[in-house]
């Protein structure tokens, strides 16, 4: 229909969705746009949103099918970016591009506004090969959204839109669309070096969550998500012949001793409530079965839940790493790499969030949710401004649902209009406290 804001492509993914599930199971998550824009939350909020959803539902679906079928890599989200821009400006709002390049900021509402709240989403995709078989599957080779990003983005701009047409809002909204969360130590840096909390009060998001029903959304005091840092450690020997271990320093043998060691002293020095967990990813060392290497590396990540562990681990795991291959003999390079805190929600930005939900979706719609030990970059606003991080049912009861970061996650997309309702009633809420 000339002239009413469509583009092609999103047109073609609101018309050509898909009509089966994948494989065997033919789900029937995103079957259709008439399922995918049920309104779960529909007469909960205000009026005007009520209204809003009822016009542009079928245009938030096709929002996220786009972005999905165009999936761009940690800063490299520039169609991403555009696509958000042109939108936004639509919506006749005022974005503003971030220094790096990508990602966007965009304030709602009067400059000398009393109180600013903030709402975030991540733009950026994985470098995953996408196997969902869905007709708006990625275009991009070795690109995906297996993470749920384009929905988070697409629910922030949904917000955004909303919130534009709302009949007056008590206060500032700022809108972060911030690039890069999938890699260490995030994005969110990005936004905080470009002054992107300056004047905010409080922050909130959202996370996709395959184990939670969609119209659900868990919410949590105090951490949710642990503190992830990288560990690298590169060992170093003369080498020499497997028959003669005692002339060299044996370098496999040691690999082996760091791999069972570490972990278990730490556990020992560590207190376990914190939920610090070691594990090793890659190993690799020797080509020859009968020759000592010269030298090998081991690979892992060190996660925990607790903000003052996290600030102790880096001196601690150089000192058993120390203490482990003394004996040995052989030569070590331990490289450190912290990553991101720990997502620690303040109480009573969580109460907000929770009545926000509440308001815009019923009491139903809250649940409890277990701390995971998954790293997220939403850990440094915090450490900046009070907020809360709530995780979002995207589950169908059709089909068994795939876990984030799987080629084949796909998500419940009525859960989009859940979201949008959410992060309304979220801002709105906190701009009355």
């Amino acid at each position: 229909m000339p002239g009413d804001g469509w583009d092609t492509a999103e047109r073609v993914a609101v018309l050509d969705g898909p009509t089966t599930g994948i494989g065997s199971t033919m789900s029937t998550v995103g079957s259709s746009v008439e399922s995918a824009v049920e309104d779960i939350g529909a007469g909960h909020g205000p009026a005007w949103l009520d209204a809003w959803i009822e016009d542009n539902a079928h245009r938030v679906v096709a929002w996220r099918r786009h972005i999905h079928a165009h999936p761009e890599l940690s800063r490299a989200e520039h169609r991403t970016t555009a696509f958000l821009s042109d939108r936004l400006a639509r919506a006749g709002l005022n974005p503003k591009l971030l220094p790096v390049g990508t990602g966007l900021i965009c304030d709602i509402g009067p400059d000398t506004a009393e109180r600013t709240v903030a709402l975030r989403a991540d733009i950026d995709a994985l470098p995953l090969t996408e196997a969902t078989g869905l007709p708006y599957s990625s275009t991009v080779d070795g690109v995906a959204h297996a993470c749920g990003h384009d929905a988070h983005t697409t629910i922030l701009l949904g917000a955004a839109s909303a919130l534009a047409e709302a009949p007056e809002l008590p206060g500032r909204v700022r809108l972060i669309f911030q690039p890069a969360e999938e890699v260490m130590p995030g994005g969110a840096l990005d936004v905080l070096n470009a002054g992107g909390l300056e004047g905010v009060d409080s922050i909130y998001g959202l996370h996709c969550d395959p184990r939670l029903p969609v119209g659900r959304i868990g919410t949590r005091v105090g951490p949710i998500t642990s503190a992830s840092d990288l560990i690298e450690l590169r060992l170093t020997s003369p080498g020499g012949h497997t028959s003669r271990p005692h002339l060299t320093a044996d370098l496999v043998h040691a690999l082996g001793t760091v791999i069972t060691g570490l972990p278990t002293l730490l556990s020992r020095r560590i207190d376990p409530r914190t939920g610090t967990v070691l594990a090793w990813g890659a190993v690799h060392a020797g080509e020859a079965a009968n020759a000592i290497p010269q030298d090998g590396v081991l690979t892992g990540t060190l996660r925990t839940g607790d903000r003052d562990t996290w600030a102790e681990l880096e001196p601690l795991i150089h000192e058993l790493v120390h203490s482990l291959l003394a004996p040995l003999g052989v030569g070590f390079d331990l490289h450190h790499r912290r990553g991101v805190p720990p997502v620690v929600n303040d109480a009573a930005s969580t109460e907000i969030m929770r009545e926000g939900i509440t308001a815009a979706l019923g009491e139903q719609a809250l649940t409890g949710t277990p701390q995971s030990s998954g790293g997220e970059d939403f850990g440094w606003y915090l450490e900046h401004v009070p907020g809360s991080f709530a995780r979002l049912g995207v589950h169908s009861n059709v089909v068994r649902p795939k876990d984030l970061h799987q080629p084949t996650f796909e998500l419940d997309e009525r859960a989009l209009l859940v979201g949008v309702r959410a992060m309304v009633g979220t801002a709105l809420r906190a701009l009355e406290n």
